[in-house]
C-alpha cells in the first residue's frame, strides 16, 4: 500500500471516528429531553415507579392539568408573560447594542478596548449580589410585580454580552463598503439600517436568539420581584414542587411546554446561529 493511500485511509479512519463521537454526543444530550417527554405522557403513578416502565399506558393527563383542566391555575397569563419580556428586552438590546457596537469596531472610539471590559466587568458581579439593592429600588419606586421591570433588567443583563458579540460580528464587514456608502453620500442611519445590517444579519439573529434564551429562562430575579400580575413561565413551573409532593409527569409536561418556544426559535434561526457563530471563525 502507498503512503498516500495508508494517509487517506487514516483520515477516512478519523472522519469515521469523529461522526461517531459526535453522533453519541448528539443522543447523549437528546436523551433527556426524549426521557422528559415520555415521562410527561405518563399517569404519575407510573412516571413515580422506580426503576421506569416503558410499557405503561400513554395519556394526556398531565398535559391538561398543566392548562388547568384540573381546576388549577391557567398558565398563560405567565407565558404571556414570559413572552412579552423576553421579545421586548430582546428588541432593546438589539437597538442599543448595535450603533455601540458599530462605534468599537468599525468607527472605533478611543480607548474602545477598555470600553469592551467595562462592559465585561459589570457580568462578573454575581447576580444575588444586586438582588437586595435591586428589590428596594423597586419596592420604592413602586414598581415590584411589574413586567416592565423585568424588560428593563433582562435589557441591561443581555446589553453587555450582546455589544461583545456584535462586535466581533460588525469587525468582519469590510471598511471599504462602508467608506463606498460615505462616498454616495449616505449618512449613519442610513449606513446602518441599509449597509451594516444586512452583511451583519447572522449575528444580529445568533445575538438575538442567545439574548432570547436568556431572558425567557431567567429565574431569580423574576422569582423574588414578580408576584400574581408579572409572573413568568419558569417562576410558574416552580410552583409544581410542593410540600404535598413532586408530581413528575405533571412536571414533565409543563417543562416540555415551557421550553418550547425556546426550542422553536432555535429551530427556526438555527441557520443564522451557526453562520452568525462561525463569524471570524476561518480567516
Amino acid at each position: 500500500m502507498s503512503t498516500t493511500a495508508l494517509r487517506a485511509r487514516r483520515v477516512r479512519g478519523k472522519g469515521a471516528g469523529l461522526g461517531l463521537l459526535a453522533w453519541l454526543l448528539g443522543i447523549a444530550f437528546f436523551l433527556p429531553i426524549a426521557w422528559m417527554a415520555l415521562t410527561s405522557l405518563h399517569s404519575e403513578t407510573d412516571a413515580a415507579t422506580n426503576p421506569p416502565s416503558f410499557a405503561a399506558s400513554l395519556t394526556l393527563d398531565g398535559y391538561r392539568e398543566f392548562f388547568g383542566a384540573g381546576g388549577g391555575a391557567s398558565p398563560w397569563p405567565a407565558l404571556i408573560n414570559s413572552t412579552v419580556a423576553s421579545l421586548a428586552s430582546t428588541l432593546l438590546v438589539l437597538l442599543l447594542a448595535f450603533p455601540a457596537a458599530y462605534a468599537l469596531s468599525i468607527n472605533r472610539v478611543r480607548k474602545w478596548t477598555d470600553v469592551l471590559f467595562f462592559f465585561l466587568s459589570t457580568k462578573m458581579l454575581p447576580a444575588v449580589a444586586g438582588l437586595l439593592p435591586i428589590y428596594l429600588f423597586a419596592k420604592n419606586a413602586g414598581m415590584l410585580d411589574n413586567i416592565w421591570l423585568l424588560v428593563i433588567l433582562y435589557t441591561s443583563m443581555n446589553l453587555p454580552i450582546a455589544v461583545w458579540m456584535m462586535q466581533s460580528f460588525l469587525a468582519e464587514i469590510p471598511v471599504a463598503v462602508i467608506e463606498a456608502a460615505k462616498v454616495d453620500g449616505a449618512r449613519l442611519p442610513t449606513i446602518l439600517a441599509r449597509v451594516v445590517a444586512p452583511i451583519s444579519l447572522p449575528g444580529i439573529a445568533a445575538t438575538a436568539l442567545i439574548c432570547f434564551i436568556f431572558s425567557w429562562n431567567e429565574l431569580l430575579f423574576a422569582r423574588v420581584l414578580t408576584g400574581v400580575v408579572a409572573e413568568t413561565a419558569p417562576v410558574f413551573l416552580t410552583g409544581f414542587i410542593t410540600s404535598q409532593g413532586l408530581f413528575l409527569a405533571k412536571v414533565c409536561a409543563a417543562s416540555l411546554v415551557i421550553s418550547l418556544p425556546v426550542l422553536a426559535a432555535g429551530f427556526a434561526a438555527q441557520d443564522k446561529l451557526v453562520q452568525g457563530l462561525s463569524l471570524g471563525a476561518v480567516k
